[in-house]
């Protein structure tokens, strides 16, 4: 069928709406065009911030450059800086559709910057947060961000941004009260009453609800003051900070019993449903949050089934390994329990009228069960039976971690280290995750034969290990000692001459000069000292471990070696708390080449663990045979310039950086990270131990 022509109105209104497309084309600005109408050094600062993110990725810069001009009207310079490297990061935690969002929403930007000014914020102060959480007893609850707080029993939710208060310290106060109370509520079993039971029943639930929750915030109040006294200081101060007004005289006599040791949650909820209609509870404090009832209860109903059927499997194994011992009567085993008081710690498990010695796993499971069920129940202490349960379903799940970098990216049991991007002139917040691996001990005769080939180089290296002792300090002028203070003496029969009383202080004492000095040993573990320079680092860190025990110094040995910033590994061959022995030996010996040289991860590790040691000297010495290096994106000037950064990061520590390096073409690089007199290449690897130990001996005299 033809399609019929078109009339003459009809085809001027089509081209008329051609022609305001075209126009419209025509008249739309880009990016180009509104950069242009910039001030100059402006103009200059937006190029700029479009190169440091095109870096990272293009549509990053096409993005700052098409709303820079208009971010610029609602911020400075210095502003704008940071709203474009906070799209970094956002694109370095979770991607780029939410980088761009990120960018666009210009007006939440300046909101969130003026709330960070003054508050914390969760993502810096988690690292503080979760040992104080874990150092509570109970079970290991983990830390996320969420809207408000709340907590589903394994996890508490907090806010992003706390800013109630001017100052940071106050705002982090709030913070840990949060996790506190959030705590207490799976710690005193506020999830244990029947709370669904009745809000189904009540023709007010969002009242009941209310009022619950203000019964269980007055009966974990009373029973955080009794348990942790600090912390009520702390909140008393910031409800006097906050203006919280106190609780009416009517809500304080009606709530009384909860503020008996014995209260429950089950008394909070009679209370709650027992109240008059004119009674106003107080209103929730900002650190309370809002009960989630049904997400905690739905967590611990699929926790209970596991945590019985775990308990039981345990049970079965400890007789098996009782009757194996010969341990177990004839006659069939009974299990029961035995509390002193309501702590978890306090649990004991009987076999038979004797008390069992519970396992920390099993300990750490039985604690878990209390928080819930406030007592083992009778039908978790019946030991499973053949093929009752699958082991494999219900095993505590332990990381597997040779495939833990695969796939998505796991943060599972990590040190999460930032990363220099030189380019975007900016870190990669939390970029790296970092394990400590464990290097199985290697006992075979490398050791013995070291030993007993350099057998003189290890007594020359004695001797002058020795020698840097010092000699002993004289201390005068003591109450008592090895030996008369004859100046002292002198002086005091004079005094007495004069009629003055005779002083005691007539001894001197000789006091051992300490080196007050900790040492870590970063041994390069890459693919590359395969072969001669392996054997060299593991001979030269066997005779300087053999030498400086004659020394007394504090030191460490960790290798190191990485494969992507997913699977960055940290091998301890000597912790600094640790003796040289057998064990450290089997482990130098043990030391073997793995993946890459990416470098800046480990030195931020050392960095931290050389801050825990309380000395007035840190060094770390690095032992090397090439530059940072990496499959991924760590090749080049990127990894020089990420590891450079972190050097200075222990220069800002305190700490004293040094290379060794069996690099021939290691000038190029080194002068730059370490700068010109904090490297030295060995050029012959049989001069590697005795160069390493002369390099140890300048630099701690």
């Amino acid at each position: 069928m033809a399609t019929p022509p078109l009339t003459q109105p009809q085809l001027e209104a089509i081209l008329d709406q051609a022609l305001d497309v075209e126009l419209s084309f025509r008249n739309t600005e880009g990016p180009a065009q509104r950069l242009a109408r910039l001030p100059r050094t402006e103009q200059e600062l937006v190029l700029e911030l479009v190169r440091r993110l095109a870096s990272t990725h293009v549509e990053l810069g096409y993005q700052i450059a098409e709303q820079a001009p208009q971010a610029l009207a609602a911020m400075d310079e210095r502003g704008l800086t940071s709203w474009a490297l906070h799209a970094a990061d956002v694109y370095d935690r979770v991607g780029l559709r939410p980088a761009l969002l990120a960018i666009r929403e210009v007006e939440r930007f300046l909101r969130e910057g003026a709330e960070r000014a003054a508050g914390v914020v969760l993502e810096e102060e988690g690292r503080v947060l979760l040992p104080f959480l874990n150092g509570l007893e109970g079970r290991r609850l983990q830390i996320e961000q969420g809207e408000e707080p709340w907590t589903d029993t394994e996890v508490l939710y907090l806010p992003a941004v706390v800013a109630h208060l001017p100052s940071r310290e106050e705002n982090f106060l709030i913070y840990k009260v949060m996790v506190t109370q959030l705590w207490a509520q799976v710690r005193y079993g506020t999830f244990r009453a029947a709370l669904p039971t009745a809000l189904a029943a009540s023709p007010t639930p969002e009242r009941l609800l209310g009022l619950f929750q203000a019964c269980e915030e007055t009966r974990l109040g009373a029973r955080l003051a009794r348990e942790l006294p600090g912390l009520q200081r702390d909140l008393t101060h910031l409800r006097q900070r906050l203006a919280v007004a106190p609780p009416s005289a009517a809500w304080q006599t009606f709530t009384a019993p909860l503020q008996q040791a014995d209260a429950s949650a089950e008394d909070s909820l009679l209370l709650a449903c027992s109240a008059a209609l004119h009674l106003v509870p107080p209103a929730p404090a900002v650190w309370c949050g809002r009960l989630q009832f049904d997400a905690a209860r739905d967590r611990m109903a699929a926790r209970v089934e596991r945590e019985k059927a775990l308990f039981r499997l345990h049970l079965a194994n400890l007789l098996e390994e009782m009757r194996q011992k010969g341990a177990l009567l004839e006659h069939e085993p009974r299990f029961t329990t035995r509390q002193r008081d309501d702590t978890p710690e306090s649990l004991e498990l009987i076999l038979d009228e004797i008390a069992v010695p519970l396992p920390a796993g099993v300990r750490r499971l039985a604690s878990s069960i209390l928080l819930d069920l406030s007592a083992i129940p009778p039908d978790y202490l019946v030991p499973a039976g053949p093929g009752e349960y699958d082991p494999k379903l219900y095993r505590e799940e332990q990381p597997d971690l040779d495939n833990l970098w695969e796939g998505t990216y796991h943060e599972i049991g990590a040190h999460l280290y930032d990363e220099w991007d030189y380019q975007r002139r900016h870190y990669r917040k939390r970029w790296c995750a970092v394990r400590e691996r464990t290097l199985n001990p290697v006992h075979n005769d490398f050791v013995a034969l070291t030993l007993a080939r350099h057998g003189p180089l290890i007594r020359q290296l004695r001797r002058t290990f020795e020698g840097l002792r010092g000699e002993d300090k004289v201390l005068k002028r003591q109450a008592e000692g090895e030996e008369i203070d004859f100046d002292a003496l002198v002086e005091s029969l004079a005094d007495h001459h004069d009629g003055r009383e005779l002083s005691d202080r007539l001894y001197a004492h000789r006091q051992r000069l300490e080196r007050n000095i900790a040492v870590a040993f970063l041994v390069d573990m890459s693919g590359s000292t395969r072969g001669w320079i392996n054997d060299a680092e593991r001979e030269a860190l066997l005779l300087l471990c053999e030498a400086l025990e004659s020394l007394g110094d504090r030191y460490a040995v960790y290798g190191f070696s990485g494969q992507t910033r997913k699977r960055c590994e940290i091998y301890p061959v000597k912790r600094f708390d640790e003796p040289y022995d057998a064990a450290v030996q089997g482990r130098i010996s043990a030391i073997a080449p793995q993946d890459y040289t990416r470098m800046g991860f480990a030195i931020r590790h050392m960095i931290q663990l050389l801050r825990q040691q309380e000395v007035r000297t840190r060094l770390l010495v690095t032992l090397s045979d090439g530059k940072p290096d990496d499959y991924s994106d760590y090749r080049g000037e990127y990894g020089i310039e990420d590891t450079r950064q972190a050097l200075i990061e222990a220069k800002r520590a305190g700490i004293h950086p040094f290379c060794i390096t069996l690099d021939r073409e290691g000038s190029e690089y080194l002068s730059h990270m370490y700068g010109a007199v904090n490297w030295v290449l060995v050029d012959e690897v049989r001069k590697l131990p005795l160069k390493v130990a002369d390099i140890y001996r300048r630099l701690t005299t």
